[in-house]
């Protein structure tokens, strides 16, 4: 009991070091408790926000759904208007990726490569303009004169698509010819189609010349007796 009542001044400030201690937990507690509340007091105003803002959307959305519908019914064939209207976009987007691709062939040198013409049909197309008619009759003439040299029978169409007759004498020429020299830069823009169709759907030789000169890969045979 003496050593009891000797240490009651020892107690006595561990007491109130421990009571400190714990006032100070407790005010922290406190504190965390109350910016925990202040942050869930700003979340739950930031969603109400939110949905307040999704109603908003989802309002125009539907408005603007009842406006398109109103203006379909009230323009007849407004959909396939706008369906005609996409198609015909990717039309010209198209039409001007083979107008590049023709205006690249035209500008490609003639091809390096040795063809025997040898008693084969080699259908010229091309010189069709009629203002260049004396060159173009020139050209011609010197297509024939290679081809015929090489022991090859000698075709040719002026390239043009004046009515159905020229353009059946062409179908006509392509189907018997075993080789095809398109000159590309002096067709027309339909038989020059026509002719890359034919070729790539039969698998037949065909070659591009920008110029009847260009004529170095037809063999230079002359028959022999």
């Amino acid at each position: 009991m003496g050593s009891v009542y000797g240490n009651e001044d020892v107690i006595a400030h561990e007491h109130r070091v421990l009571m400190g201690e714990y006032g100070r937990a407790q005010a922290r507690c406190s504190a965390q408790l109350a910016a925990q509340a202040a942050r869930i007091a700003q979340l739950e105003s930031e969603l109400m926000r939110a949905r307040a803002q999704v109603v908003i959307r989802d309002t125009r959305l539907a408005l603007a759904r009842d406006e398109l519908a109103e203006l379909a019914a009230s323009v007849p064939g407004l959909p396939t208007r706008a369906r005609l209207a996409r198609k015909v976009e990717w039309l010209g987007e198209r039409v001007q990726d083979l107008m590049r691709e023709l205006l690249r062939l035209q500008w490609l040198p003639a091809p390096v490569l040795q063809a025997d013409v040898r008693e084969k049909a080699v259908l010229y197309v091309g010189s069709y303009l009629e203002q260049n008619a004396g060159r173009s009759a020139a050209g011609a003439n010197v297509a024939q004169l290679a081809i015929e040299q090489a022991g090859g029978r000698f075709l040719h169409h002026a390239g043009g698509d004046a009515g159905a007759d020229d353009v059946a004498a062409l179908e006509a020429g392509l189907v018997a010819a075993d080789l095809v020299i398109c000159q590309t830069g002096c067709v027309s823009h339909d038989a020059y189609w026509r002719v890359h169709d034919h070729c790539k759907r039969t698998g037949k030789q065909c070659v591009l010349v920008d110029q009847p000169q260009a004529m170095h890969f037809v063999r230079k045979e002359a028959l022999l007796t």
